[in-house]
């Protein structure tokens, strides 16, 4: 019998990612959810899962936490500039509890993109090559919700503003993200596995035409030199750090390194990736 473990799986994705393997009819017994919250995962633990404290700020909660683990999906935490220890504490513990692969969510073209987001997960993936534990590594694209979220804004100011130029993004649900975390988990790989994760390529003025398709208001993308983003985002409040961030990432989906293409997401999910208008009008629902 195999026990499956999903860090953060009181979280958006990890949550999805525990439920799809007791869809895919894995008894809740084999499967571990390691939260920071136990009391926050109450209904996983009435489905039968076992619930089980892991902090990866507190490394001496890992132990225990991946104690009998054979497979563990490590979601990448979300505190920036702590990634690279935090994760560093789980891939050793896994590592000393004779866990057998480690899947971590890892960022587009993690090994040469210039996203602001991407040197810890590069550091990530070095620490997992160094461990002995075999790892498939998914290098995600973008969520489609970091959009979805902001369509009353579009809405009401009638345009997305960006830097991207034609550039061509990614984008798929997190919950497909999900799915396919739980679909690599179950999967018999051996040795290193990397697979680049993402929707069809689209640029933001799709984005804007699928958002004028799905809600029957015109929004039209309008697109700034990154500099000029930058004043633009300061203008409205943000500070230079973030600002510079968005700033950032645009600059990088300009250069193409968000863009993975659909085929190794939909090779999980075992059908293709749902077209960009089909998935703005399921998030609108």
């Amino acid at each position: 019998m195999t026990t499956y473990a999903v860090t953060g799986a009181t979280g958006l994705l990890g949550r999805r990612a525990v439920e799809e393997l007791l869809d895919r009819g894995v008894p809740a017994s084999d499967v571990v959810a390691v939260v920071r919250r136990p009391e926050a995962a109450a209904d996983l633990a009435g489905r039968g899962v076992q619930v089980r404290h892991g902090d990866y700020s507190r490394p001496e909660t890992l132990p225990a936490a991946l104690a009998g683990v054979d497979r563990l999906l490590l979601v990448s935490g979300s505190e920036a500039g702590q990634r690279v220890p935090q994760h560093t504490a789980v891939v050793e513990a896994a590592a000393a509890a004779g866990v057998q692969r480690i899947v971590y969510t890892s960022i587009a073209h993690a090994d040469t993109t210039s996203n602001p987001l991407a040197p810890e997960h590069r550091e990530t993936e070095e620490v997992l090559r160094g461990s002995g534990v075999p790892a498939t590594v998914l290098r995600n694209s973008w969520y489609l919700e970091n959009y979805t979220s902001r369509i009353d804004e579009y809405l009401a100011t009638g345009e997305i503003v960006g830097a991207a130029a034609d550039g061509r993004v990614s984008v798929a649900p997190r919950a497909d993200y999900a799915v396919a975390a739980a679909a690599a988990l179950l999967a018999d790989d051996e040795g290193p596995v990397v697979r680049e994760l993402g929707g069809p390529g689209v640029t933001l003025a799709d984005l804007a035409d699928a958002v004028t398709e799905v809600t029957g208001t015109a929004v039209r993308y309008r697109d700034l030199p990154a500099e000029e983003l930058v004043a633009t985002l300061r203008g409205v409040g943000l500070d230079a750090g973030t600002a510079g961030f968005v700033a950032g990432i645009d600059t990088s989906i300009a250069r193409g390194e968000l863009d993975t293409g659909d085929a190794d997401l939909a090779a999980l999910l075992g059908r293709p990736v749902a077209p960009l208008a089909d998935a703005v009008r399921a998030a609108r629902g």
